[in-house]
């Protein structure tokens, strides 16, 4: 133990005397293992780390199919929850979640505040527990039962100051009062969607259940020694027991849900929450370990020269009796330090990156919160550091600790210059990291390529980068009549347009790059369908008259929707460019041709072509998509909202001139945020949306885009969706409460 003490300061006197030599290597180790630990951290955190509930691996996300409609996977709905829960062999319960955004008013200002709506065996699946109160009862989520909430921590805290006084007493939540029942624990969080700040009940009525609307997530625990391909053959089982207890929504035949051949499609829950970014993760590691490797190569050339330095030093020591394992240990010990120094540097380093990849919070990143240095990224740092240690180490080793040291001697006293043999490990080294650089640098250059491709591609609007967004939602209970809601926001409108440098302002049902949506299949009037053929999904989008040239979105073709068109509720509708051209090659040829939703619904005209708008991402292609005006007659219509301006400064002023309807003045809830570029896609998107498809699970994540199909709706409610979603399209989501807003201002 003392020769090892003596050693050891032998080894820190030597690195003590050399301070360039000890800077860059520790720095050339820090970059590398830093980068190597960072990276670990996030592929720890999002995919090796079990989710933070008991017995996670029971826990299943559960999804259904549609191989008829080409749908991989889509969500469940009220009438495949009733019979899953009860007709189940596989699983211990069953629960439904939907995020959702409510204005909470009575409480100081009017606020928006994020919801996610639940059954009552949501939160017992995930064995959460309340830390005030009690959570969900069946009798809770029953129809007709008194209205209940519960809270979050953090939304506890910051708008109620943790008063636990306020178990029991009353809140207005979109103009219904609601009793407050639970605060939820302080680290619970629901999966990975942005934190809500209120839980609310569903309370589906069975009795007003159809087949359809399949719009909400589902998860479940299974039952001890169950697999999940137990479980899709039960839900498989299943499926044909729903199609008879439920009955098709008005104006539609069972045939419909047969044609699409719904299946199950149960997996981890995990999988879920994480979504397809497991693959980019490992490619990255694979990637970054590279790094590591041409660092060890930097390192080891610089060894070398060190070494070669005290040639003569070790070949004397080697004359006076020091084995070749001694001097092999003497290196080794110096290597090893210089790795563990490097890793101490690196770590701190990994640190305040993942504080800033924290604050950060990229969208695309699930489960941000779980990622930190904890015992298993430290475990996985000193690995390797000790792997770079010994493999930085060694090189000089192999080539100086052996028999050879005593020609050192011989050689010490001349002033030759170094013949090639000492070059050859050097030369070999240099060899090795430019052929790793080169690697990363061609895999570099590609990345680049392709995200200057991308950015070169027209998006389908202008000035995304200049937009700014904000909502505004009109609960139910303040407003009954369609039309008083979509004249309001008319003038509301008109309002901000009269803001000084505000060009133009518009609303549309769903913004272009956020995911979600209403996607639904479209009749072509003439078209010959085979038997058993369904439309493809098309992308429904319900704007005002002035959206497009707000958006900057290009008319192809023909007129815009004008407000005559919404008032007096004309037929009409606008189709995609390459919804068009898909079935009538040109543009132009689509004017005066007919579309409708279902069977029953109004032939509506074609009365203009809209350029094509990406909305997964330009890496995608366009949606076929359908535009129509706000109001409509037989017909179930989405109303929703998102707001741009074209300037940060004027959220003041939006606000200002939002106090007009008379009841937006005292309540009504609306926040403003900048759209800093439309074009960047949201992972989880829990945008306060009445109809949503997913696109990905998560992904949204991540998981994007969410259920589709015809609407059973006979006319148009600018969104009247009620709380047992059955005035929702067949396949889109729905929310149970108002009218949402999303207005585009431009200047």
């Amino acid at each position: 133990m003392e020769s090892f003490k003596n050693e050891l300061k032998q080894v820190l006197r030597r690195l003590g005397r050399a301070p360039m030599f000890t800077a860059i290597t520790l720095i050339t180790l820090a970059a590398g293992i830093g980068a190597n630990t960072v990276v670990f951290s996030v592929l720890e955190g999002v995919l090796l780390k079990p989710l933070p509930y008991p017995k996670p691996e029971e826990l299943i996300g559960v999804w259904l199919t549609a191989p008829g409609i080409q749908l991989k996977e889509f969500e469940l709905s009220p009438s495949d929850y009733f019979i899953f829960r009860e007709q189940n062999r596989t699983v211990q319960d069953i629960g439904l979640y939907a995020g959702d955004s409510v204005s909470l008013t009575g409480v100081a200002e009017p606020e928006q505040v994020r919801a996610l709506r639940v059954t009552d065996g949501t939160l017992p699946l995930l064995g959460i527990s309340p830390l005030l109160g009690r959570t969900f009862t069946k009798q809770d989520d029953s129809p007709g039962a008194p209205e209940t909430a519960m809270l979050t921590y953090g939304y506890w805290r910051g708008k109620f100051g943790g008063d636990a006084s306020l178990i029991g007493r009353n809140i207005i939540v979109d103009g219904k009062s609601r009793q407050i029942i639970g605060v939820l624990p302080q680290r619970f969080h629901f999966l990975d969607l942005e934190a809500p700040g209120i839980f609310i009940p569903f309370q589906f009525d069975r009795n007003k259940t159809h087949l359809g609307n399949f719009s909400y997530e589902g998860l479940a625990r299974l039952k001890p020694g169950v697999t999940v391909e137990q479980v899709n053959a039960d839900v498989a089982r299943m499926l044909p027991i729903v199609m008879t207890s439920f009955p098709a929504p008005p104006g539609f035949s069972i045939k419909l849900f047969e044609d699409a051949h719904i299946g199950p499609n149960v997996r981890s829950l995990k999988r879920d929450v994480v979504g397809d970014v497991g693959s980019v993760l490992w490619v990255l590691m694979g990637s970054i370990g590279m790094v590591l490797l041409i660092a060890c190569a930097n390192v080891a050339n610089l060894l070398l020269v060190r070494v070669e330095g005290r040639r003569q030093e070790l070949a004397v020591r080697a004359a006076l009796g020091a084995s070749r394992g001694r001097i092999a240990a003497d290196l080794l010990l110096e290597s090893v330090i210089l790795g563990l120094l490097g890793s101490a540097v690196g770590l701190g380093l990994a640190y305040a990156a993942l504080r800033v990849l924290a604050a950060i919070a990229p969208a695309g990143l699930p489960r941000i919160r779980e990622i930190g240095i904890n015992v298993p990224v430290l475990l996985f740092t000193l690995l390797i550091s000790l792997f770079a240690s010994i493999l930085f180490g060694s090189i000089p080793i192999f080539k100086y600790a052996g028999v050879r040291l005593s020609t050192g001697i011989r050689e010490g006293g001349r002033a030759l210059s170094q013949s090639k043999e000492q070059h050859r490990a050097r030369s070999v080294l240099v060899v090795v990291q430019v052929a790793f650089a080169l690697v990363l640098l061609i895999c570099s250059g590609l990345m680049i390529r392709t995200f200057r491709a991308l950015t070169n591609v027209n998006p389908g609007f202008a000035g995304p980068a200049a937009l700014q967004t904000f909502r505004i939602s009109i609960p139910n209970a303040l407003v009954k009549e369609n039309e008083q809601v979509v004249r309001a926001q008319e003038e509301i409108l008109h309002r901000l347009a009269a803001i000084p440098g505000v060009a133009s302002v518009g609303i549309i049902s769903k913004l272009p790059m956020t995911g979600g949506g209403w996607h639904d299949p479209i009749f072509i009037e003439n078209h010959t369908y085979a038997e058993g053929e369904l439309p493809p999904l098309r992308t429904f989008r319900f704007i005002s008259p002035e959206y497009l040239g707000t958006l900057g979105t290009p008319l192809v073709a023909g007129r815009q929707i004008t407000w005559n068109d919404t008032y007096k509720k004309i037929p009409v509708a606008l189709v995609s460019e390459n919804l068009a051209r898909e079935y009538w090659r040109d543009p132009s040829a689509a004017l005066g041709k007919r579309i409708r939703v279902g069977s029953k619904d109004d032939w509506r005209e074609i009365i203009g072509v809209v350029g094509d708008v990406y909305d997964e991402g330009v890496s995608k292609p366009a949606p076929t998509s359908v535009y129509w005006p706000l109001m409509m007659d037989h017909f179930g219509l989405v109303f929703e909202s998102e707001s741009s301006s074209r300037r940060r400064s004027h959220a003041g002023l939006f606000l200002q001139a939002l106090h007009g309807p008379h009841f937006l003045r005292s309540h009504h809830a609306c926040r403003c945020r900048q759209h800093g570029a439309v074009a960047r896609r949201r992972r989880h998107l829990w945008r306060h949306r009445l109809f949503r498809f997913p696109a990905h699970p998560r992904n949204r994540h991540s998981h994007g885009s969410r259920r589709p199909a015809p609407s059973p709706h006979r006319h148009v409610r600018p969104p009247r969706p009620d709380a047992h979603g059955n005035r929702c399209g067949l396949w889109a989501r729905c929310r149970h409460h108002r009218h949402a807003l999303d207005v585009v201002s431009a200047i």
